[in-house]
């Protein structure tokens, strides 16, 4: 991954091997949420469709950085499509979304998706101050829905506004989000936006003569989400 090369040409020693943290133990350490009068929660749901991705570019070759945790919730008002083919007027929707990823769950990887390199890994954790931040957080201000899909499996298009910190900074931004109801109380929330590192406060590498690498990044995401069930009611009582 080139925007890593600086740390194998300066020899830095190996570093200790670290285990991904699940989705499971990173929601034990936060309580959930308190749900208004009205609203629908919509929880994190783990599985191979949870993904997000970061491409970026230098004078050597592209890289790219992936993630599968997305922890979580959407809380959503009554207006707000949440089964396929559900009617529903375009305008401001009644929705607030609270999201993280945690930076030591993202890994450099090749094209194909195999992981790159532990070293990388760790030069990476640093640039984005993982020890002192170590979650990339959004939280939205503002959705509205542009229009309706189609057809029932077709996504819902959205514009949203946010605050999203990277490495101790916020900033806020805007991007089209797609929301597809899958039914079974479940929903796939996708998107993807270009961002600039230096607006996060966040170093490239650079070694002089032999690599640079460019300021914009693409972030994209898969985040698949589902209504918790109500818990049954006690027989014996």
């Amino acid at each position: 991954m080139a925007i890593f090369v600086l740390a194998l040409a300066a020899g830095c020693a190996k570093p200790p091997k670290h285990e991904e943290p699940s989705l499971a133990d990173l929601e034990k350490t936060n309580p959930p949420p308190v749900v208004a009068a009205g609203l629908t929660r919509f929880d994190a749901k783990s599985g191979p469709d949870m993904k997000v991705r970061i491409e970026g570019t230098s004078t050597i070759h592209d890289w790219q950085v992936e993630g599968h945790i997305i922890g979580g919730s959407i809380e959503v008002g009554p207006g707000f499509p949440t089964e396929p083919g559900q009617a529903a007027t375009p305008g401001k929707v009644q929705a607030e979304v609270k999201a993280y990823i945690p930076v030591r769950g993202l890994k450099s990887v090749e094209k194909d998706g195999s992981h790159y390199s532990d070293k990388m890994d760790e030069v990476m954790y640093d640039k984005m101050k993982s020890a002192a931040n170590p979650r990339i957080t959004y939280h939205s201000i503002e959705l509205v829905l542009k229009e309706s899909p189609r057809s029932k499996d077709l996504p819902y298009v959205f514009d949203s506004k946010g605050e999203l910190a990277v490495a101790g900074v916020t900033n806020s931004i805007s991007m089209p989000v797609n929301v597809l109801p899958l039914g079974d109380k479940k929903l796939k929330i996708s998107g993807s936006i270009t961002l600039k590192m230096s607006d996060f406060k966040v170093e490239a590498p650079v070694l002089i003569g032999l690599l640079s690498t460019g300021d914009p990044v693409k972030l994209s995401f898969e985040w698949p989400v589902q209504q918790k069930q109500a818990p049954a009611p006690d027989a014996s009582k």
